[in-house]
């Protein structure tokens, strides 16, 4: 999507990591440290791996031309067979279609919503970018779109018809009844309800568009556990309350001191 895809994935991967499960995660841009982009249970890749594998591929990597993201979802791939992931959580980095990380068959594709970025490469109008991001629906797997919106809408359900693959969207199943920000403690309080659950949540992750990406994060769940994976609410819970230390997430409306603010 244009918005929400690393709020989205990071707080994917903390409920899951919550659940028990080994989660590798891999999202871009980095902030300070390239390491960013790839981790395991919370912990960076590390600078061997990283110098390792370039020592390895390095003739085939110059030989191919690959693009620095092409080369770095290699890495990740290769990192989470190393440590043998049970759920990789993988960020589509620009459109969808002929992204690097669009060679994985994925338990579920997630859609956040579409804009006008990139319009150089992925065309100037909401059909033909939606276009392009739809090409990360996969043949008989689900897909979550986050926002409706009559433009796309019609699009995505085209591919998902063509594809047999069941589609749902995230805001005709969930609402945020209400939300509210306690800013000395830099928690939002959300409380969603869709058909059949309530959710009380908290969150450091403070922006309004954050009430969107959660319910697209609780509809992907919903997703998952109608494919055998157990994601308890306790999980729900502790892994939207827990995301900046279980992800290292950064950035998100986030208060690094008071004095000065």
């Amino acid at each position: 999507g244009t918005n929400g895809k690393g709020s989205v994935s990071h707080l994917l991967a903390s409920v899951i990591m919550e659940q028990g499960y080994s989660v590798g995660l891999f999202t871009s841009p980095h902030f300070v440290d390239f390491r960013e982009r790839i981790q395991v249970n919370g912990r960076f890749i590390s600078k061997k791996f990283i110098a390792d594998f370039v020592s390895t591929y390095k003739s085939m990597l110059d030989a191919h031309h690959f693009s620095f993201f092409e080369m770095s979802a290699g890495l990740a791939f290769a990192y989470f067979a190393e440590k043998n992931v049970d759920i990789a959580v993988i960020e589509t980095g620009l459109g969808g279609r002929l992204d690097a990380t669009n060679i994985i068959c994925p338990m579920v594709s997630v859609i956040t919503n579409i804009g006008y970025d990139h319009t150089h490469i992925l065309g100037d109008t909401l059909t033909k970018i939606a276009t392009e991001k739809a090409g990360i629906i996969k043949r008989n797997t689900p897909i979550v779109i986050g926002e409706t919106n009559p433009e796309t809408e019609v699009v995505f359900k085209a591919q998902a018809q063509q594809l047999h693959s069941t589609i749902v969207f995230a805001d005709k199943q969930l609402r945020v009844k209400k939300s509210w920000v306690n800013y000395s403690r830099c928690l939002k309080t959300l409380e969603i309800e869709s058909k059949v659950s309530k959710y009380v949540l908290k969150t450091p992750l403070l922006g309004d568009y954050q009430n969107k990406n959660a319910c697209t994060v609780l509809q992907t769940l919903e997703v998952l556990k109608n494919q055998n994976i157990r994601i308890r609410k306790q999980a729900i819970r502790q892994g939207f309350r827990n995301v900046y230390q279980n992800t290292l997430l950064r950035g998100r409306f986030q208060v690094i001191m008071r004095k000065p603010l």
